[in-house]
């Protein structure tokens, strides 16, 4: 091939590849976050990566995400077809940004067939058009759950919530998190009462909700963008700023619902919170693990309740590791019915690329092999091949080395893929019935009964303590 017609193969930016360990710890916690989510009765679904592009649009769904249009490509013989193979208007398609609005429109595609209320987990790729850098993607993993009920759905789906996000993280052990509540009808309800029009409040919320990413000075100026008054703006800043335990925060709530005017969605936010806070509290979440914080708003504007972010302590530059929260209206756009939700979503592909990075996780090794079965001489492969079964009928993961090279390429082989053992027959042992197990890590070697071989390896690979 001439050099002008070398072919770019190298990633797209923003789009992600594993190397074996990485997908092999990508696999690890999603196995580890599958049975957290299953563990509450949470149920697999999954949709389509292309949703109509209406569906993805409808009623202000897609926030400031920008969405990746699909457009067929015509090989040049068949170009006479383009505007046949062409979509548009409500046939125009596009890759899905999140999870939770194909949800609304699965619910309504299917709703004769689920039954409510209808708890589900999905963990598929999702595709934003960002731009790409150091743990930004534009193809990355959501690793969801919802709970949507018909007409009304209990609080006490909320206060799941936290009690699912600090099993999940104290599972993969991460370190020490912080879920970080609050509810929007909290702040909505303030801003309504310092003046607020109720068509900037929704707006006013999105700048709060940036607070920690573009700091306080750029907040007041958004602020003032909008309309709001200095006056406003710093009442508004001195809310979000209150802090206290989660019984101070209550107390103090609960007095400014008594003293501000118009406090009556304020009020209905506080005893919505109150009520999730104590079942979380009944559902054993440790008191070091959740805050009530007045700044956490989520941008999406189909939030209207509850609402969580989860911060790595300590790792605080991470942003959220885990956010959320409840919806009223969403299912609602396509069906014309109340059908309340709340969720949360693990950001998965750019957690663990950002753990990896600082150190907090390691990738794993780069086969789930633990033992490697050797090639000593090839006329005793068919034995090799019954050891290696007899191996793996026990629950053993095996590689048998098929091509003859010298048994120290062999061994360093092994170690190269993380493999912690190697058994070694001869046509002494193979007669004798017996081989060595060689242990990569120690350098220990010893002899073993093939009729023992399975049990000698299950004992090694123990963790001792």
């Amino acid at each position: 091939m001439a050099k002008s017609e070398k072919i770019n193969f190298s990633t797209p930016s923003g789009f992600p590849e594993f190397l074996p360990g990485e997908k092999r710890l990508e696999v690890y916690l999603l196995d580890t976050i599958r049975r957290v989510f299953e563990s509450y009765g949470f149920t697999p679904i999954e949709t389509p990566a292309v949703e109509r592009l209406e569906v993805l649009q409808a009623k202000g769904n897609q926030g400031d995400n920008i969405i990746y249009g699909i457009n067929p490509i015509l090989p040049p013989n068949r170009q006479a077809e383009k505007e046949k193979a062409g979509e548009s208007g409500s046939e125009a398609r596009a890759l899905k940004f999140d999870q939770t609005v194909p949800l609304a429109a699965y619910i309504a595609r299917h709703l004769n067939d689920l039954n409510f209320p209808f708890a589900r987990y999905q963990m598929d790729v999702v595709f934003r058009g960002e731009r790409a850098k150091d743990g930004r993607f534009r193809q990355f993993r959501q690793c969801d759950i919802d709970v949507v009920g018909r007409r009304e759905l209990s609080l006490l789906y909320d206060a799941q919530m936290p009690a699912i996000i600090t099993e999940i993280f104290t599972a993969i052990n991460i370190g020490d998190f912080l879920i970080r509540i609050n509810n929007r009808k909290i702040l909505a309800g303030f801003f309504q009462s310092v003046g607020i029009e109720e068509s900037k409040i929704k707006s006013c919320i999105g700048i709060i909700d940036n607070l920690e990413k573009i700091g306080e000075a750029k907040v007041k100026q958004e602020l003032e963008k909008e309309g709001i008054s200095p006056e406003q703006t710093q009442k508004i800043i001195e809310f979000v700023n209150i802090k206290g335990t989660v019984d101070d925060m209550l107390d103090k709530l609960k007095h400014l619902a008594q003293i501000m005017p118009e406090a009556e969605q304020f009020n209905l936010g506080v005893t919505e919170l109150e009520t999730v806070i104590t079942g979380v509290r009944n559902l054993g979440v440790p008191e070091n693990r959740f805050c009530i914080d007045l700044s956490i708003a989520r941008g999406l504007d189909y939030y209207t309740g509850t609402v969580y972010e989860t911060t790595l302590l300590g790792h605080e530059a991470l942003g959220s590791i885990c956010s959320g929260g409840r919806y009223e209206e969403l299912v609602g756009v396509f069906l014309g019915e109340k059908m309340p939700g709340v969720g949360i979503s693990i950001g998965l592909t750019r957690l663990m690329s950002r753990l990896i990075k600082a150190g907090i996780l390691n990738t794993l090794a780069p086969t789930p092999a633990q033992v490697m079965v050797v090639n000593l001489q090839t006329e005793l492969m068919p034995l090799y091949l019954k050891v290696s079964q007899d191996l793996r009928k026990a629950g053993i993961n095996v590689i048998t080395s098929f091509d003859k090279r010298g048994l120290g390429k062999q061994f360093q082989l092994a170690d190269k893929q993380g493999i912690q053992f190697c058994v070694i027959i001869g046509a002494d042992e193979a007669a004798a019935q017996k081989s060595s197990l060689k242990d990569l890590k120690t350098g220990e070697q010893v002899e073993v009964a093939l009729a023992n071989l399975a049990e000698e390896v299950k004992q090694r690979l123990v963790p001792k303590g």
